[in-house]
């Protein structure tokens, strides 16, 4: 179990970081005065698909090719433990050495990868909500007889939650996000996962991404590893090896929300021909799941407040759904608190048009207690419409 002072002390430094990247670092660092490690990789997930995208954080591993390498292992050769395993397992963490009966060559991963750069064993977890992935973590040992033990596994298994909450507060649209949208990009991967060629309108998205691991590329740019990933996960379903999405949504450096979405094509003989990958503008229809999770709504909530997105009164609302009108006022009051929003236009605005242009910069700060008390007869009013 966690102790109160180092939960208070990983929850205090979760809610001073400024994003998820630095989420990752001040996370990392309290955890290795717990759990003894050389090397780090902490990368964020899509929540639908489980795949990596922006931000990683990679800490004292070897080339960013490597990188590359290692998301190749885990998507398309067999191994032990892997992260979409994890993901729905009743423990999200293990270590490799536990996993093998203290025979890591079990796995792929460590013997092209692992073996040759000193590792002797590595600890993973996923960082979830639920089932709901929202990031991946490895800590590595080199040259350690000893491996992560159980206390070791479980702590990393224990603060999976705590940190997950705060990364998923970090998809809530950026203030001032916008930026001209551009026509959909598109880029070809082959068998062997090389890109094999790019148009202009993918280029420009590309060149909106954060900062990041990337390989290079025979087109004259360096592929974000999030990208090659996407691409991997559309030949790893092709090949029958996964049946998951090979789709993510990705923040640009100005804020906005791109999806990159990857589909295999057939060749000759019915066989895997290249993958295609598409990079666009996320619509906000796309994005709207994504900010409901954001600001905690349940299911229940998110779909409430899509019929109210479509301009249904209450009465309608809760017609469709065969509950009370006193339970939708409910499920709204609670809507409203957690979206920080006092009226149905703001919260059509909040989570179905801010989208990839959008931003909070003309929402209402979050309300204290006595400003809610204050404001509450006229949410009642709103809420009962």
């Amino acid at each position: 179990m966690i102790d109160g002072r180092f939960r208070a002390e990983l929850v205090s430094g979760a809610e001073r970081a400024a994003d998820a990247l630095d989420l990752f670092a001040i996370a990392s660092a309290r955890l290795r005065r717990r759990i003894p490690f050389d090397a780090a990789v902490w990368a964020a997930t899509d929540p639908d698909s489980g795949l990596i995208t922006a931000p990683m954080l990679v800490e004292n591993l070897g080339p960013a090719e490597r990188c590359g390498r290692y998301w190749e292992s885990e998507l398309l050769e067999e191994n032990v433990a892997p992260f979409r395993d994890l993901a729905r397992a009743a423990v999200p963490a293990i270590g490799l050495r536990a996993a093998t009966g203290d025979a890591p060559a079990r796995s792929a991963r460590f013997r092209a990868l692992l073996e040759g750069q000193g590792i002797s064993d590595e600890l993973r977890g996923v960082l979830r909500i639920g089932h709901r992935p929202w990031a991946v973590v490895s800590l590595f040992r080199s040259g350690r007889d000893e491996p992560f033990g159980p206390d070791e596994t479980a702590l990393l298994a224990e603060v999976s939650g705590l940190l997950a909450a705060q990364l998923r507060r970090f998809t809530r649209p950026a203030a001032g996000a916008g930026g001209a949208k551009a026509a959909p990009g598109l880029v070809l991967f082959g068998s062997e996962g090389e890109a094999l060629s790019i148009n202009d309108e993918a280029r420009q998205h590309l060149s909106l991404l954060p900062d990041g691991p990337s390989v290079p590329t025979a087109l004259g740019l360096r592929m974000p590893v999030w990208v090659v990933a996407t691409a991997m996960q559309a030949r790893a379903v092709a090949l029958g090896r996964d049946r998951g999405g090979a789709h993510i949504r990705i923040r640009t450096v100005e804020g906005r929300w791109l999806t990159c979405r990857a589909s295999c094509l057939t060749g000759p003989e019915g066989r895997p021909g290249p993958v295609a990958l598409v990079i666009e503008d996320a619509p906000a229809a796309v994005l709207a799941e994504l900010l409901a999770e954001a600001y905690g709504l349940t299911p229940r909530e998110t779909e409430i407040a899509r019929l109210v997105a479509q301009g249904r009164r209450t009465d309608e609302v809760a017609a469709a759904l065969f509950i009370s009108p006193h339970t939708v006022r409910d499920h709204l009051k609670a809507v409203f608190a957690k979206t920080e929003v006092s009226s149905r236009g703001e919260l059509v605005a909040r989570l179905f048009t801010e989208g990839p242009g959008g931003g909070p910069e003309t929402a209402p700060p979050p309300a204290r207690r006595s400003d809610w008390d204050r404001m509450s007869p006229a949410v009642s009013r709103v809420i009962a419409a």
